[in-house]
């Protein structure tokens, strides 16, 4: 958490021994900013990313999530501000069934990154048959899996449906606490065909069990341009739009 450009509280900083102070890396972007003589100004990732959704868009109240080594939200409110609101969203429970699976880190239980990432895609391998050897690392299966559904395996397709589902159900239930008329998706987890078929299913399943919802929003997805440097266009814009 990011108070004031200060570091408060981080997993980042999970390396710094026991017993020193966490000003050491509390005031880092202040003496970032100091030594490179630039303004900068720490926000959210995942709000940088519905920041430029709504920059290309041209529109506001827009809903970003990112499916990639976890989950990534952001929100730019119905005036086009980012609102500074805590908007962590891999570690909200999204899932209370008693059998969710717990996050390793925050120790809780059906939170969005289980759901909303490459962990979910690895979680899911083994339910629809799929096995991989043990020693890959996350970002190596879920490569394998977008391999396998290069070539149309129905396994890997049952996987992207699953997330796709989760995604329809879970947006209306985001909807309860942002207002937004836009969504925008991305991320590794959404590349390719794969990423389509996750798409067209939250889509359905949305219309299908609350058209209220889905009759007010659009769901999209950022062009070749803004996937590359969307992000970094938007974020180079706080510092002045700050000051």
């Amino acid at each position: 958490m990011i108070v004031g450009n200060e570091i408060r509280v981080a997993s980042l900083v999970r390396g710094i021994p026991v017993g020193e102070p966490l000003r050491r890396a509390q005031r880092l972007f202040h003496r970032v900013a100091q030594s490179w003589n630039v303004p900068v100004e720490v926000a959210n990732d995942g709000d940088v990313t519905a920041l430029a959704g709504a920059m290309s868009l041209g529109v506001h109240g827009v809903f970003g999530i990112a499916m990639g080594s976890s989950e990534a939200a952001g929100y730019i409110d119905r005036t086009g501000r980012i609102t500074g609101w805590l908007n962590e969203l891999a570690f909200a429970p999204v899932d209370d069934q008693p059998g969710a699976p717990v996050d390793e880190w925050s120790g809780d239980r059906g939170v969005g990154a289980l759901y909303f990432s490459q962990q979910a895609t690895n979680r899911l391998l083994p339910a629809a048959g799929i096995s991989l050897p043990p020693k890959l690392g996350l970002p190596e299966r879920r490569k394998a899996l977008q391999e396998l559904m290069a070539t149309a395996d129905p396994r890997a397709a049952a996987i992207y449906e699953t997330i796709g589902g989760y995604l329809g159900h879970t947006l209306a239930f985001y909807a309860e606490f942002y207002d937004f008329h836009h969504v925008l998706v991305l991320g590794r987890v959404t590349t390719g065909r794969g990423g389509e078929i996750l798409l067209e299913r939250a889509w359905r399943v949305l219309q299908q069990h609350n058209p209220a919802l889905a009759s007010r929003i659009a769901i999209h997805v950022p062009d070749e341009k803004n996937r590359r440097v969307g992000q970094a266009v938007a974020a180079a814009s706080l510092p002045s739009l700050a000051r």
